[in-house]
């Protein structure tokens, strides 16, 4: 599985504590943790919670990340951010409790974390928490255990309503803001890890075109 981190610029200060913590629980597991900033408050390419979801939503359809790992101030606005989008099921997530029952009810590819709000000593210690129970075990597989049908059935059901109510990502990048879309795409290392681990060519040739490649 690739995780692939992403900060925004109010929080970017704590990019280096999030990925310590995030490599610590999954590298044993054999996960691929992919950072993709920001790294620090002053780089060059300065990423908004809703240029995290623009970002997430290319890395997850494109097959470049599996999960994405993201957040804000409050988490609500990254969230928000990324369930924007096709192919995107993002969960809001503060503690161990809700990465747990995330993964195991709503069977997501996102969280959205607080890296202010609350975070203060052991915060460190509260995001491995939040990653053990987020990957603890296969995800999906209902929580209560004997809620496991009805819950898998209600994650089908939206499956298929998103398929209806989102378009084509392809059609959405090139219809948004161009300098909002360049701007999230921009990342000191974006084009290195992107074109590597890129799994859909149409995708990929959109991102070209709009970066100018």
């Amino acid at each position: 599985m690739k995780i692939a981190l992403i900060n925004e610029n109010s929080q970017a200060a704590k990019n280096g504590i999030i990925e310590a913590a995030l490599k610590k629980v999954v590298e044993p597991k054999g996960y691929e943790v992919v950072n993709y900033g920001m790294y620090s408050a002053e780089d060059a390419c300065q990423l908004t919670y809703v240029q995290n979801g623009i970002l997430a939503a290319v890395l997850l359809n494109s097959g470049a990340a599996d999960y994405v790992i993201t957040g804000c101030g409050t988490g609500e606005g990254a969230m928000l951010a990324l369930n924007s989008f096709p192919g995107v099921i993002c969960g809001h997530v503060e503690d161990a409790l809700d990465a747990y029952t995330f993964a195991q009810i709503n069977d997501g590819n996102a969280i959205a974390i607080p890296f202010a709000k609350g975070f203060g000593w052991g915060g460190d210690l509260n995001l491995e928490y939040i990653f053990e129970k987020l990957y603890c075990e296969e995800s999906g597989q209902g929580y209560p255990r004997e809620r496991a049908v009805p819950e898998k059935r209600n994650k089908k059901i939206l499956d298929e309503v998103k398929t209806v109510t989102y378009r084509d990502i392809c059609d959405i990048l090139k219809e948004l803001d161009r300098d909002l879309t360049v701007g999230a795409l921009s990342g000191e290392h974006f084009k290195e890890y992107f074109y590597r681990d890129c799994k859909d060519e149409k995708i990929k040739e959109v991102v070209k075109e709009l970066i100018g490649e």
